[in-house]
């Protein structure tokens, strides 16, 4: 379905042409009507499905065709979890907008006091849209200043990782504050019962829109090797080596395992840059910049990147540790085989992990394959989830290809 096919306002339309946006996806395809016809919707979909686009382009539309905008408050709000994807779709939503006269703010904690004033000033004379995350937009409601009484369109993006953090009481506080009548969007990933109840108390008669969740793209190629965890930073040495990976994203779970493996990876003389949340927001920002030009070939990260990042060309992911769920795992790999790309996914398995992995699978809907160790890294673990774990003996290498 092409974008002209929806409607929209010429000036959107430069914007989406210039963006290089061709054609709608499914999700696009979707919710873009329901938006229009003035809708609540709920609607699950999985990472790098556009999702993004799919609220940004209809309410961009409907604001600029609106006679019923007001130019001195905030016209449109977008509640997120974190500041990296404020900060994306804030720069998302400048391409798309660019030839309108949209004004927009991105409202995120981390910064400095010149930051938090140009915030202050860009909410007490009003915007057209607003990006924020939970527990900055409460520090600036509780001044008094923000202008939400003209409110049109509120929209919740991530709803399911903004509840696992614990957002819930923030996000009812800041809805306090909105007009009773207004639109709502709500997108998640996952669709667990205390989504159902926020959509409950905060949408009305919602239209739903379910694209492909808890399953990732069948282009990316899912490998796993189970290993013991002190071989883990010499398999991911010998991986990157393996093949001429242009762009590698490497997970871990916490941030002291981001700090050892980039230390180790930089001493054997890979061009590495490391993402965790002990770096100043200027710092993250820099660091991903200098990834997604190219300047830097592998990234090591926690979680913070596993949502909501819209970076393409990625070949390579590696999970150096499993993650803590089967929906985080999902989102981790599907930053590769974007933008109808192919891409590869490589999981490192200990022993405690096991049985994490094995409910992913579950997932899944089906094993990943388990590529043998080569053999100069010895002895490795079987694979034996939920079998009790006597896990202390040592397989040999043979074992594992029988």
């Amino acid at each position: 379905m092409n974008f002209k096919d929806f409607g929209f306002d010429e000036r959107l339309l430069e914007g989406i042409d210039a963006t290089g946006y061709e054609t709608a996806t499914a999700v696009q395809e979707q919710v873009i009507p329901y938006i229009l016809a003035g809708k609540d919707i709920i609607a699950s979909a999985q990472t790098g499905t556009g999702k993004t686009a799919a609220f940004l382009l209809p309410i961009i539309h409907k604001i600029i065709s609106s006679s019923n905008g007001h130019d001195d408050h905030i016209n449109a709000l977008i509640i997120v979890p974190t500041r990296e994807l404020a900060v994306q779709i804030a720069q998302n939503l400048e391409g798309l907008s660019y030839f309108t006269s949209i004004s927009s703010i991105a409202v995120y904690g981390g910064g400095d006091g010149a930051s938090f004033s140009q915030e202050k000033n860009a909410l007490s004379r009003g915007a057209d849209i607003v990006i924020c995350t939970p527990g900055r937009m409460i520090g600036h409601l509780a001044m008094g200043y923000v202008k939400l009484k003209h409110l049109q369109y509120l929209v919740l993006d991530e709803a399911d990782r903004m509840l696992d953090m614990g957002f819930n009481d923030d996000i009812m506080k800041i809805i306090s504050f909105l007009p009773p009548k207004r639109q709502n969007l709500l997108f998640s990933a996952t669709m667990p019962g205390k989504i159902r109840e926020l959509a409950r108390r905060i949408l009305h008669n919602p239209e739903e829109v379910n694209i492909s969740i808890s399953k990732p793209p069948e282009k990316i190629v899912q490998q796993a090797y189970v290993v013991f965890d002190a071989q883990k930073s010499a398999l991911v040495k010998h991986l990157l080596r393996s093949k001429d990976f242009k762009s590698v994203l490497i997970f871990c779970s916490k941030k002291n395992n981001v700090k050892d493996l980039s230390r180790d990876l930089k001493r054997s003389g890979f061009s590495i840059e490391e993402i965790h949340s002990d770096l100043e927001q200027a710092m993250r920002e820099q660091v991903l910049a200098a990834f997604i030009n190219h300047r830097v070939r592998i990234l090591v990260a926690t979680d913070i990147l596993s949502r909501g990042i819209d970076i393409d060309n990625i070949d390579l992911v590696i999970n150096y540790d499993v993650p803590n769920d089967g929906e985080d795992y999902v989102h981790r790999i599907g930053r590769t085989a974007r933008a109808e790309t192919d891409g590869t996914a490589y999981t490192l398995i200990n022993e405690k992990e096991q049985n994490k992995f094995a409910a992913i699978e579950e997932l899944l809907g089906k094993p990943v394959t388990k590529t043998p160790v080569p053999e100069q890294f010895g002895e490795t673990p079987a694979y034996q989830p939920r079998s009790g774990r006597s896990s202390n003996k040592r397989f040999p290498q043979k074992s594992r290809r029988n």
